[in-house]
């Protein structure tokens, strides 16, 4: 099982991806809840150049809220990280975190009814990004 939901754009900027990213996020019942700059992060700690690599942390709160109600340390495991990044030749690719596969380790139906939920909006968001 993969463990992201993931798809590439190509002759589209970072910064319109991250954007559209965010609105599809949005579009489906996530808010942003923390953005990570790793490019930037790796640079000013190790001196060191990757290309352009994002983390944003991503939380439907209703979701959430469920699934805490169901499971209380599931908190230990979100929000739900979506990664925008470049690849060679300019691609850039979306990749989300699979809840079910991040759920897999917890023996609850009821939560990985919850995560199956929260994958398909999640898959939705990626699609239309």
């Amino acid at each position: 099982m993969t463990y992201t939901l993931d798809k590439t754009t190509n002759g589209i900027p970072f910064d319109q991806v991250v954007a559209a990213t965010k609105a599809a996020l949005a579009s489906n019942g996530f808010g942003v809840l923390t953005e990570i700059d790793v490019r930037a992060t790796m640079n000013k700690k190790l001196d060191v150049d990757i290309p352009d690599y994002l983390i944003l942390g991503a939380c439907n709160p209703k979701m959430a809220l469920e699934a805490m109600k169901i499971e209380p340390k599931v908190g230990a495991m979100l929000p739900c990280n979506v990664i925008v990044r470049s690849l060679e030749g300019g691609a850039i690719m979306v990749s989300a975190i699979d809840p079910v596969a991040s759920m897999q380790a917890i023996e609850n139906q009821q939560l990985k009814t919850v995560a199956a939920h929260v994958r398909s909006l999640l898959e939705q968001a990626i699609a239309s990004v």
